[in-house]
């Protein structure tokens, strides 16, 4: 009874000691000196909602592939990590990712604990125009989406409060590492020449390699071992959530040059071209396999297309586009076709997808980036330089390998503390219910008249 207790009391205590202490935090004046540019600054702070957006987008692209009685317990792990992540990383998640660095491994946690020095502070190095305080808010965003895309994997069978301790640990033991090693000047993989315009390896591939850690780790679903087809509960809510997801995306690539210049709008280009392309590749190949065209073949194909063109968004051509999002697309489909033959429970192909679809963004980045489209980065495989590929390589594999293990390690560690998937009878009553005391009622009819419910048929 006193763990039970402790268990309930711990999470809002933990909130109260954070909001209590942020009253103490000494305050220090705006830091302006006048060099913010006012285009850069509007940009970036309307890139930054748009990569929010893709929080609530991704709630409904998830939410309307599982089962009609898991949509709403899937829907709020992506968007309570809008609030468990914000939370944290203004504590200190922020500092841990662009704080001093130590030895290149990570940021100085007093940095910006508690935001201290943010507001006051000079702006970031690599994006000299707008406030420092905006840079952080976007890099929040990236943060809020990562850990949420882990959902899909994990679906219909992990604990909620289970999830809520997963989004603590890997925000601080993998995301945060990671933006350090990529997107800091003194990060190990910045200094060794990884090129990562916009997270194919700090959101996409970490998100992916924990997704198989999770799944491996939860195991199998009862309809997965019974071999049970769940149907989508609303392909509606698919479409909606492909749309939003799509639309944010370009906050997400061309926010993030940073500014509102020339490599914005490549970026924003190359992001819809290659979307359009992998989502057409989807769908046109499985119309190969003697399938039919399907909505939910284009949406998945357009999202893999936006993964595998995220790396490069800021270092590739525009008519390259077109190719990295058909071959990402075919690469990812036939990596959920082996999928399918094998044991694995990824509940909505979270891996085959984002890890791999980031993989193979990181690896074309390589070949295809080019020193006419972004002067600040190199020269591909393509135009005669092999070495940086084998630099994309090396750095590919050093995520793959650090985001699986510590990811694995972090979702043994949960469930000794509490059991981390939910039990037999949960799973067969649904997440919803069983975790939030809530229900999903898709075909509801509600009489006004009489008050009365029917229930319509659902396919």
């Amino acid at each position: 009874m006193t763990k039970i207790l402790f268990k309930q009391f711990a999470p809002f205590a933990i909130l109260a000691i954070i909001a209590i202490i942020a009253l103490f935090i000494p305050l220090l004046p705006n830091f302006d000196e006048g060099k913010y540019n006012a285009a850069d600054v509007a940009w970036i702070l309307v890139a930054t909602a748009l990569v929010f957006l893709m929080t609530p987008g991704l709630a409904f692209f998830y939410g309307g592939m599982v089962h009609r009685k898991n949509v709403l317990s899937t829907m709020i792990k992506s968007v309570v990590a809008a609030g468990v992540i914000t939370v944290l990383w203004v504590t200190v998640s922020f500092s841990l990712a662009f704080g001093e660095s130590i030895n290149g491994l990570i940021g100085n946690p007093k940095t910006f604990l508690f935001f201290q020095n943010v507001n006051s502070g000079a702006p970031w190095s690599l994006a000299p125009t707008i406030p420092l305080t905006l840079f952080a808010l976007f890099q929040l965003m990236f943060a809020i989406i990562t850990p949420g895309l882990v959902v899909g994997a994990v679906a219909e069978r992990i604990r909620f409060t289970s999830y809520i301790l997963f989004i603590v640990l890997f925000a601080i033991f993998v995301y945060s590492p990671l933006a350090h090693w990529t997107w800091h000047p003194d990060g190990i993989l910045f200094k060794m020449g990884v090129l990562d315009f916009a997270g194919g390896t700090v959101v996409h591939i970490s998100a992916g390699m924990a997704a198989l850690a999770g799944a491996l780790v939860l195991k199998r679903r009862k309809s997965h071992i019974d071999h049970q087809e769940v149907p989508p509960a609303n392909i509606p809510y698919v479409l909606i959530g492909t749309g939003l997801l799509w639309f944010g995306w370009f906050g997400f690539n061309a926010g993030s040059a940073l500014g509102s210049g020339a490599l914005a709008v490549s970026a924003f280009a190359t992001t819809n071209i290659a979307a359009g392309a992998a989502g057409l590749s989807w769908m046109f190949f499985d119309v190969l396999r003697g399938k039919k065209p399907s909505v939910l073949g284009f949406c998945i194909g357009a999202v893999v297309g936006l993964v595998a063109i995220t790396p490069g968004a800021g270092f590739v051509a525009i008519p390259t586009s077109i190719f990295i999002g058909f071959v990402a697309a075919i690469v990812s489909n036939l990596a959920v076709m082996w999928k399918s033959k094998t044991s694995l429970d990824d509940t909505l192909d979270v891996f085959p997808c984002h890890g791999v679809g980031g993989i193979v963004g990181m690896l074309l980045t390589g070949v295809f980036a080019t020193k006419t489209v972004n002067p600040a980065g190199v020269d591909g495989l393509f135009y005669g330089n092999p070495a940086f590929f084998i630099t994309q390589l090396k750095g590919v594999v050093i995520v793959v390998v650090f985001s699986f293990v510590v990811s694995f390690v972090i979702f043994k560690l949960i469930n000794l503390i509490q059991p981390i998937r939910v039990t037999s009878e949960e799973e067969e009553e649904g997440l919803d219910s069983s975790q939030h005391n809530e229900k999903y009622f898709q075909g509801t009819l509600i009489v006004a008249s009489t008050g009365m419910e029917t229930e319509l048929p659902t396919t």
